[in-house]
């Protein structure tokens, strides 16, 4: 018996469909199942139109057996076989995919039934994934309507033989015998019953046939006879059965009809280990040039790891059933990356391995019709449900404030309305029902930032603003006051900071006065800079000021949120950043008419003192943790 050659250009073209197509080695059992599956798909259409097939529907399976004494894993199906014409052609050439052209077949007919058929091979190397573990691979196959049986076999590069066999039924055998185990890989781990059953949930739960094993339990029987209570005495036996290991059809394709929301909570709390019932279940079901079928979760709660180094987002993609990507990170930009679940769709544009999507134009279609759909389901549960909204956004708002803010603003009109803040601690609202509720006279839209709403509504700036009787946002996350500036705006009202910008309330007549106040006190002012050293960049007299003494305001691009947001960076250069500090005296307050009273004395000393107390109260509202609180301390105690 002569050994073939193969006929595309032999030992390099395989060895580069073994190592370096596929990446990983566990994917040679989908890939094998899968082609399983189009057998059968390929007798269960010709059944439709010829009698003489002999089997229905449920007769059609596939078998995964396991010999550790052989160490061999073997896949069986009775689909339509292959002459010795087609094991030569399909099998002795790589890339030739015999499902393919039956495809192509398939698209040009019209028989009843046709749009049943889910074919899922493309490429015709699938079936050589089998070498990265086997040494050997051994093909026993009798094509329907056949007399004669052929088996096909190959060690690898070297090329592989055809001979004749009897073989009584109709179908194929696939008989993988494994390489010896080395220090890197334990091949005898594909022999073990429970590794196998999980590739086959992990990648084929949901081909459409059953995948049948056998699996040994424990069971339990009566023996006969009884203890001394009179009680019957067990013994446990280790019993082999048949089973059906796979789910076939997915919960996605049911009907609505068949499906209710309790079974996909169930479902997303079995798959996705969760404790608490999903937020929003989001069922599509699209049709047209780009069919696929989605079923989308938001979580209840945020995962406890969403931003460690290991959390990896994503939609698990399968095409016919079969998982082509666990976590597709692609499908949906990074500020829905909360959201789970699958899509299945037929018409996705695969990589010759299909362990990766190619970026074409049905991914981007799908991408944009389910972000047009996760938007409005939020939209609706903030309409309708609006505690349970700003639950999700307790949990979630942080990855829609980081895409507001993601390649310069390029998604801010998408994701704008979906935005909620705080006017007090207990009230959120978006900025379009702030911006509809401002009064006429209001130009501006005021917004205070800290590290929580107490904090930010306390902070001495904002009673101006409160004095004219106008609502503000109270900002409690770093990220917020990146966002405001990436908007820069809500129906054409400006964002507005009272700590850095100017509020709008002083005329020109208010601000030449305050410019002549403060050159009135230019020698203080100094004096103060002075006795606070580095602390602070400059001390000025303020009008924002009414009740409080001072407050601390910053001058430049970097404010003290931004710089509590760096102070957490991975870099020592981030973390080192500062804001351009300034002292605001309230020269109304009699803090600062007792400062003044004690420089004008001459006691420079207790004027120091003032001021430093001065600028660590600041520090205080503002934030900002002081540098030596002990220091303070000490000061504040010599008053009494």
């Amino acid at each position: 018996m002569a050994k073939k050659q193969f006929k595309a250009e032999s030992k390099r073209l395989l060895d580069l469909m073994i190592n370096s197509i596929y990446t990983n080695r566990e994917i040679f059992l989908r890939e094998i199942i899968s082609n399983a599956s189009d057998a059968i798909d390929k007798l269960c259409y010709l059944s439709l139109t010829d009698d003489k097939v002999g089997m229905t529907r449920d007769q059609f399976k596939i078998r995964v057996e396991l010999d550790k004494t052989a160490r061999t894993v073997t896949v069986i199906d009775n689909g339509i076989g292959m002459t010795k014409d087609e094991a030569e052609n399909n099998l002795g050439v790589i890339a030739k995919s015999g499902s393919s052209a039956f495809k192509a077949d398939m698209e040009g007919d019209s028989k009843p039934g046709a749009e049943d058929v889910s074919i899922i091979g493309q490429f015709g190397v699938g079936f050589y994934s089998a070498f990265m573990v086997s040494d050997k691979v051994t093909v026993e196959t009798k094509k329907y309507g056949e007399e004669q049986g052929v088996r096909w076999e190959s060690t690898g590069a070297d090329g592989y033989t055809v001979t004749d066999i009897e073989k009584p039924e109709v179908g194929t055998k696939v008989i993988m015998h494994l390489k010896d185990d080395t220090d890197e890989d334990v091949y005898s781990s594909f022999l073990e019953v429970w590794k196998i059953k999980a590739l086959i949930k992990k990648y084929s739960d949901y081909v459409r046939w059953p995948i049948e094993m056998d699996i040994e339990h424990q069971e339990r029987k009566e023996t006969g006879e009884k203890d001394d209570e009179g009680n019957p005495k067990y013994e446990y036996e280790m019993v082999t059965k048949t089973e059906t290991v796979n789910s076939m059809v997915p919960i996605w394709q049911r009907s609505k009809a068949d499906v209710s929301d309790e079974d996909c909570a169930a479902f997303f709390k079995e798959k996705y280990r969760e404790t608490k019932d999903p937020a929003v279940i989001l069922r599509v079901n699209a049709e047209g040039t780009t069919a696929y079928k989605a079923m989308l979760f938001i979580p209840g709660a945020e995962p406890q790891n969403v931003f460690s180094e290991d959390h990896k987002a994503g939609i698990t993609l399968y095409s016919n059933g079969v998982m082509i990507m666990e976590k597709c990170g692609d499908l949906v930009h990074d500020y829905f990356e909360f959201v789970k679940g699958v899509v299945d769709s037929p018409d996705l544009s695969l990589n010759i391995s299909r362990e990766i999507l190619q970026h074409t134009r049905q991914l981007h279609v799908i991408g944009q019709n389910l972000e047009k759909k996760i938007k409005g389901e939020l939209e609706k549960m903030m309409k309708d449900d609006r505690p349970k909204y700003e639950q999700f956004f307790k949990n979630f708002g942080i990855h829609i404030k980081a895409g507001v803010c993601d390649e310069y603003g390029r998604y801010k009109d998408f994701l704008r309305d979906l935005l909620i803040y705080y006017t007090s601690e207990d009230r959120q609202v978006t900025l379009k029902e702030y911006a509809d509720s401002m009064p006429e006279d209001q130009k501006k839209i005021y917004y205070a930032s800290s590290d929580t709403v107490r904090h930010a509504m306390d902070l001495p700036q904002c009673e101006e603003v409160r004095s004219h009787g106008y609502e503000m946002l109270y900002l409690a996350a770093p990220i917020d006051e990146m966002v405001l500036e990436t908007l820069r705006d809500q129906d054409g009202k400006p964002f507005c900071n009272v700590v850095t910008d100017d509020l709008g309330f002083d005329t020109e007549d208010d601000k030449k006065a305050a410019e002549e106040r403060n050159e009135e006190n230019k020698e203080l002012l100094d004096f103060i800079k002075e006795s606070l050293g580095d602390r602070v960049a400059k001390v000025r007299l303020s009008g924002k000021l009414v009740s409080k003494p001072c407050c601390l305001a910053t001058e430049g691009p970097l404010t003290l949120e931004m710089e509590r947001y760096f102070r957490a960076g991975p870099s020592e250069e981030m973390r080192s950043l500062r804001a351009t500090r300034i002292l605001e005296l309230n020269p109304s307050h009699h803090a600062f008419t007792a400062l003044k009273d004690a420089y004008d004395a001459g006691d420079k000393e207790k004027a120091a003192d003032f001021a430093k107390i001065l600028c660590s109260e600041a520090e205080l509202v503002s934030g900002v943790e002081l540098e030596d609180a002990g220091a303070f301390v000490e000061l504040v105690s010599q008053l009494f």
